[in-house]
């Protein structure tokens, strides 16, 4: 008899343990799409969305060197900050995937702050920085005069390229006011009433106009 009592509690036990779970299952499921639907629906923060894409970054180490090269974290207003790139110097030329050029300009611990020269609009996160060991440098030279170019002195003007072997770098301290020439020739400008009422003078010298005592 009592192994036919112990045989009934088993066999009532299993009935009702499944239908315990099966009871318990809808409102687990509901509480996880719940969960996931909050998840889903909140807004991420610009902190949080940097921090997702490091560790991406830091997943993929093993396919991109972070020492010569280095990924987008956020681009706007011409400037790109960039993740990697440990070994990149100050004033450096960067090229990213896109073809669009930079120069690193603040070197952070965490990132690599990037002047864009050119169309940011064409760079989004995630793309690929590499370095291209070279500090931004401009032609100089006679072989300018005349001539038309952009920042990094590449001709726009339509007339060819500009012949000259002479370089210059674009971020060099600028010469002290006291062996600069003394402004002594002025500039016409055709126009009588700014010649004759404010005159431009020719030269690199620094002007204050205005009266003194303010």
């Amino acid at each position: 008899m009592l192994k036919n009592v112990s045989r009934l509690a088993s066999a009532t036990r299993v009935p009702v343990a499944r239908a315990m779970a099966r009871a318990a299952a809808p409102a687990a499921v509901r509480a996880f799409s719940t969960s996931v639907s909050a998840k889903a629906g909140a807004k991420p923060a610009a902190s949080e969305v940097t921090s997702i894409l490091e560790e991406r970054i830091l997943g993929n180490a093993n396919k991109v060197d972070l020492q010569e090269t280095g990924r987008v974290l956020s681009v706007g207003d011409g400037i790109a900050r960039v993740y990697g790139l440990k070994n990149v110097q100050a004033e450096e030329m960067v090229e990213f995937s896109s073809g669009v050029q930079g120069m690193a300009l603040n070197l952070e611990a965490d990132n690599v702050g990037i002047v864009v020269f050119g169309n940011d609009r064409l760079i989004k996160e995630g793309d690929t920085v590499k370095r291209t060991g070279s500090i931004v440098d401009v032609p100089v030279g006679e072989a300018l005069l005349g001539r038309v170019v952009d920042a990094l002195g590449n001709p726009i003007d339509g007339k060819g390229p500009i012949k000259t072997t002479q370089r210059s770098r674009a971020m060099v301290k600028a010469p002290g006011i006291i062996p600069r020439q003394s402004v002594h020739e002025p500039m016409q400008t055709g126009t009588k009433s700014i010649d004759s009422m404010l005159p431009i003078g020719r030269g690199q010298r620094e002007l204050i106009n205005g009266d003194s005592q303010t």
